[in-house]
């Protein structure tokens, strides 16, 4: 089976992780990337209308691969906004498609991810992984979005969550 890891990173968290993915399973990578740098003001506004943001294209075609992973954060429970141009583009190439992300965490769980990736691209993922920073930091009381927003994923750490992650990629 060919993959494909698409990614998208505003703290590099989610970079690392992608890095991580693609390497164990030896496939191609594309990092999704923007035209200027992202504020948290413009996913704010993302979020609240809507919008598809402009990202940089690349020249890959996707319809040799039988696997994409796509890899990026979570913003306010949805998928990041630049993703959505990926979606948009590709959205009647893709044969079977994952979601993995590490995102904060500190207000709970993303329990609507599946379903925003089933509308967003008309089929279910194969398997929507969302690891949360607040999970990962122990201790009391529970981590702020202040806490959660400063980890920094460190790759040793990337490869021991890849290991986990990629048996229900497979």
């Amino acid at each position: 089976m060919k993959t494909i890891v698409i990614s998208f990173s505003l703290t590099g968290n989610n970079e690392t992780l992608a890095k991580s993915i693609s390497s164990l399973l030896c496939s191609d990578h594309i990092r999704i990337t923007e035209p200027k740098q992202r504020t948290y003001f413009a996913i704010g506004l993302d979020m609240l209308f809507n919008r598809t943001p402009k990202v940089i294209p690349t020249s890959e075609t996707i319809e040799e691969y039988d696997h994409i992973v796509f890899v990026g954060p979570v913003w306010m429970g949805q998928i990041a906004t630049p993703f959505r141009a990926y979606f948009k583009k590709y959205k009647h190439k893709i044969k079977r498609y994952s979601f993995v992300s590490i995102s904060g965490g500190a207000d709970g769980p993303n329990i609507k991810l599946s379903r925003e990736l089933k509308k967003r691209l008309g089929m279910e993922p194969s398997a929507v992984i969302n690891i949360l920073i607040a999970d990962l930091l122990s201790g009391y009381p529970a981590p702020t979005r202040e806490v959660t927003e400063s980890y920094r994923l460190k790759e040793k750490d990337a490869r021991i969550m890849t290991y986990k992650i990629i048996t229900d990629l497979v």
